[in-house]
């Protein structure tokens, strides 16, 4: 474990800034990213970690552990999570037939890390081209045992002229099998990497995967419960670089759920709402954007592709999905609202760079909320808002901004009461369930009903019953100001949104 991390002592992980997509040879669309990303090599980055853990006093240990073993882990211990997708343990949690549409791989995959890749003439360091029907490759620099490097990612659809790499057995085999589907499929890429060798021979990687869901909770032979987590419940095709993604971020959810527990046991219904917590937050998302991806990619994304080589605000579109698969949901499925889309952002006012103005309002660092309400028909309703903001003591008059084009706009018009609920700084999750679609918003979701039947979020650090007094129109949204008719508030800290990131609150250190 140090070796590997002091070959690579005094490197740091190339940024990445931009995205570079090509689809079936249609003009590049280039695109910054929103913030630079980075790839390290797992042999390095899990040496890092475990230093870490074991530096905070942290117990680590390897060892070879199959059903019996995991069993007698259980007993010591009073949760059991297993991350590990393969083998006997990934076969303990039961393949959800209604979340995985797979029953077989759909690429056949092969990675190669390599040194002398020629950057890309975009300037983009990450790349990513698409052949419809063939397959897609994908290039970026990384950070490797021994230094900086660069990944090529081939996909190839089975069967198709990428699938070449099952008869392949040695790395320089490998390699000279990489160079000849590029010069055959990806000529472009073909002269950034005449020069091109392996950065060690363990520097490569071959197989199939197929996409699937796994209930979340397995049993061990005694029937205690383990918890799955990453490619043991939500394994993803690489494609959309979703998996790591996906697993931090569930790693996330889980954290903050062990904490909430306190001296409560970690049964199986615990396990069952943590994992449903982060499926509803952001593993639907990977999930169900990386298999449309790998079921081929609708005429209308060509045609948008086209349209965004000369439409920055559209190209930023194609890249953000990257770091947040729910921003492409409804472009992505739908013709009709990529369409709205493109009219919207050709009819944009041309003397600001909206981009920039976006970045620059992010520099006000706000709270987080979720406002709810009944709809006409007795329907819950809850929408992600962090306009909000208080108008007046004398009256109590609050005011917050929905957008026009928001799904929930007719109903929260037709509302005469609705609520605003501070979100705590460890309820990340449900802020990202109510700002994107869904059927029910509040599955999994404790509340209770307050005025008018408006449900009041628990656990939320403050609450606020608000009868609407006046709708004002303004631009693409609408401000409703509203007064306050009930509140309360409890002790916790905020959840707290700035610069496209969720933060948390602290003391200044100038007046602690």
């Amino acid at each position: 474990m140090n070796r590997i991390v002091d070959e690579a002592e005094g490197f740091d992980a190339p940024a990445i800034h931009s995205l570079a997509l090509t689809i079936d040879g249609v003009g590049t669309v280039v695109s910054a990213l929103d913030d630079p990303a980075r790839s390290v090599d797992q042999r390095l980055a899990c040496a890092s970690l475990i230093d870490s853990f074991v530096a905070e006093s942290g117990t680590f240990a390897v060892a070879e552990v199959g059903q019996e073993r995991l069993d007698a882990i259980a007993v010591d211990h009073d949760l059991t999570i297993v991350a590990t997708g393969t083998g006997d343990l990934g076969r303990m949690f039961v393949r959800d037939r209604v979340r995985s549409p797979f029953d077989r791989p759909k690429r056949a995959l092969a990675v190669t890390y390599v040194r002398g890749l020629q950057p890309d003439e975009s300037g983009a360091e990450l790349t990513f081209h698409a052949i419809p029907g063939v397959g897609e490759l994908i290039t970026l620099p990384a950070l490797t045992t021994t230094g900086a490097c660069s990944i090529l990612v081939f996909e190839g659809v089975p069967g198709g002229p990428m699938d070449r790499f099952d008869e392949v057995g040695t790395p320089e085999s490998h390699l000279r099998c990489c160079l000849a589907i590029l010069d055959d499929l990806f000529p472009a890429v073909a002269a950034r990497a005449r020069g091109i060798r392996l950065t060690d021979d363990g520097g490569i990687l071959r197989g199939r995967v197929t996409p699937m869901v796994r209930r979340p909770v397995a049993f061990t032979r005694s029937g205690r419960p383990v918890l799955g987590l990453a490619d043991a419940v939500v394994l993803n095709d690489p494609l959309t670089a979703q998996g790591a993604n996906s697993a931090v971020h569930a790693a996330g959810v889980y954290l903050d759920a062990v904490l909430q527990r306190g001296p409560k046991p970690f049964d199986t219904e615990w396990m069952h709402e943590t994992f449903e917590a982060f499926w509803r937050s952001w593993g639907r998302w990977s999930v169900s954007w990386t298999n449309r991806v790998l079921d081929g990619l609708p005429e209308h994304l060509l045609d948008l592709a086209r349209s965004a080589s000369d439409e920055p605000g559209i190209a930023a579109l194609f890249a953000a999905g990257f770091a947040d698969p729910s921003t492409v949901h409804d472009w992505w499925f739908d013709r009709a609202e990529a369409d709205r889309m493109l009219d919207a952002a050709r009819s944009a006012n041309d003397t600001l760079d909206l981009r920039d103005l976006r970045h620059a309002l992010g520099q006000y660092a706000t709270g987080v909320t979720v406002v709810t309400t009944r709809a006409p028909d007795g329907r819950k309703v809850g929408v992600t808002a962090n306009s909000f903001t208080s108008v007046s003591l004398d009256p109590p008059l609050i005011a917050w901004c929905p957008a026009k084009k928001a799904p929930s706009l007719p109903d929260l018009m037709a509302a005469h009461h609705f609520a605003v609920n501070v979100l705590a700084a460890d309820q990340h999750q449900l802020s990202r369930q109510f700002a994107t679609p869904a059927v029910d918003k509040f599955a999994g979701v404790k509340y209770h009903d307050g005025i008018a039947g408006i449900p009041l979020l628990d656990r939320a650090i403050a609450r606020f019953q608000c009868r609407t007094v006046q709708h004002v129109d303004a631009g693409d949204h609408v401000i409703f100001i509203a007064e306050v008719e009930q509140f309360d508030t409890a002790k916790g800290a905020p959840l707290v949104f700035h610069s496209g990131a969720y933060r948390v609150a602290t003391q200044h250190p100038d007046f602690a």
